[in-house]
């Protein structure tokens, strides 16, 4: 799939370097190329938990059936 600048985008596998799940909801903010998009990822507050450069294998488009769930964001530290 194509992804384009601010597309609502799902992580297909989770990323434990940075406490995210697969299904985290997250937005593309950069185009770097055909393999390489930017995509942002915020707490319930708006806060950035993360700004990963991933593949588009990594992801899928958010749908009208997807339920926005919280869940604590956790720590990429641990702590």
């Amino acid at each position: 799939m194509t992804f384009q600048p601010l597309d609502v985008v799902v992580l297909t596998r989770d990323v434990p370097a940075q406490a995210l799940k697969a299904g985290d909801l997250g937005a593309v903010v950069e185009v770097y190329a055909a393999d390489a998009l930017g995509v942002e990822f915020v707490t319930a507050s708006g806060r950035t938990k993360a700004l990963l450069t991933l593949r588009p294998s990594d992801l899928r488009a958010a749908g009208d059936n997807d339920l926005i769930a919280v869940r604590p964001a956790g720590s990429s530290t641990g702590r």
